[in-house]
């Protein structure tokens, strides 16, 4: 099992995290097809892949869409799990429309313009009902007006600022507390950030990839903006996944979303995806995601546009992308990886810039993993950010050990059947 994780009193023990890892897999390959193609008869699991169920679902998002979608039952909790949280997911919607109208109601009086990125835009859209599709978090990208006045309208709307990382800056609820163990998955309680982005832009795996002048609308208002155009909000939702995949922390409703959006596309939509040159390099880094979606929406995506992109894409790459499942780039991975997503590398230099990055992280990265350590409910009780930077590499290189927010996840799901309820509520 590799080194002992310290835990509290109140943890729940573990299994070897090789019965795990392979309970992860089983359930989440079975339920992300559920979501796709539904199955007519439950799968014949044992209790504790049932319990992993819960994990999985609730890491990828798609808790709500199994409760209206299944043709089965399962046992008991599971079913109880699953209403409850469809029913925090609406509870969380409810409460990020007011804030969202909040937004919009502010900003259009100080003369601020921001567009309403990712799940808010798909809300927007028509792609989900209310509660259907979760939301962490509100992202913005600011489109006039500065970072002062952008802070002044959220501060109006009841939010401060929280931290600061080199992708946004983040904005938390003034009256949030700190945050307290609900278990896992969706629930009310659970403080809604915003995220206020300066640009769009992903590191793949060290050079940036910017889409922020893709992403402004032709004729800017004040208030809450939409996307230019479907293609537009396409693009984003690509690049999101690419970086999510590269980090190995994809949720299965990311893949859902692309699905969504490209059903409703047409030839025109398509041309203009391909058209745009972000970093004057073309969308090489659209392919992964897009041949990862058609594994599980075959009918969704064109096989010419994954073959096109795959043209542009490295090499490895594209081969990695064909080989790999949801679960070997999301959180249904519980292991570390020494250097995740060094397969997104265009060139060798790249690749030892990468890998460097990763031994020897810059005094920023080090602050945004302590930063990160300290959004996490419980994290203190796995030894692994509190140990140094060196600790972290040999455990890294000898004995993959298990991701914080995975293990997390999987200890409250047993949790949770072990004091007899599928949530705490």
């Amino acid at each position: 099992m590799g080194p002992q994780y310290r835990m509290t009193a109140a943890a729940t023990d573990l299994p070897p995290l090789s019965k795990v890892a392979g309970a992860l897999r089983t359930t989440t390959e079975r339920l992300v097809r559920e979501i796709s193609a539904p199955a007519a008869e439950a799968p014949p699991w044992t209790e504790f892949e049932w319990d992993i169920a819960r994990a999985a679902s609730a890491m990828h998002g798609i808790s709500s869409l199994l409760c209206d979608g299944l043709r089965w039952r399962g046992p008991d909790g599971w079913g109880r799990f699953l209403r409850e949280q469809q029913a925090q997911s609406v509870a969380r919607y409810v409460h990020i429309s007011k804030v969202l109208d909040s937004i919009d109601l502010h900003s259009r009086r100080t003369a601020s313009a921001f567009v309403a990125l990712k799940g808010a835009a798909l809300h927007a859209g028509g792609f989900y009902a209310a509660g259907e599709r979760p939301m962490g978090d509100i992202d913005l990208l600011l489109l006039k007006g500065d970072a002062a006045a952008a802070a002044r309208v959220l501060d109006a709307c009841g939010y401060t600022t929280a931290f600061s990382t080199h992708r946004h800056q983040v904005f938390r609820p003034k009256d949030s507390k700190v945050a307290a163990d609900h278990g896992f998955g969706e629930h009310i309680d659970n403080p809604i950030k915003i995220e206020l982005h300066a640009n769009i832009a992903e590191s793949l795996p060290v050079m940036m990839t910017d889409i922020t002048r893709f992403l402004v609308p032709r004729a800017v208002h004040p208030g809450l903006n939409a996307y230019p155009s479907a293609a537009s909000l396409m693009m984003h939702l690509l690049l999101h996944a690419a970086g999510n995949i590269r980090a190995r922390a994809l949720r299965f409703i990311q893949l859902h979303d692309i699905a969504q959006l490209a059903a409703r596309f047409n030839g025109a939509d398509w041309d203009e995806l391909l058209a745009a040159r972000p970093n004057d390099h073309g969308l090489w880094w659209a392919s992964a995601p897009l041949i990862l979606t058609a594994r599980y929406y075959p009918q969704a995506i064109p096989v010419q546009l994954c073959a096109r992109l795959g043209a542009e894409c490295p090499w490895l790459l594209e081969r990695r992308a064909r080989r790999q499942s949801v679960t070997d780039v999301s959180w249904s991975n519980i292991r570390i990886e020494a250097f995740p997503g060094v397969e997104w590398s265009r060139t060798p230099r790249e690749a030892v810039a990468f890998m460097r990055s990763r031994i020897w992280p810059s005094q920023e990265a080090l602050s945004e993993l302590k930063e990160a350590e300290a959004q996490i409910p419980n994290s203190s009780t796995v030894v692994w950010y509190g140990i140094s930077h060196g600790a972290r590499i040999l455990r890294w290189v000898f004995s993959r050990p298990p991701r914080v927010q995975t293990l997390l996840s999987v200890r409250a799901a047993l949790a949770s059947t072990r004091e007899g309820e599928a949530i705490h509520v």
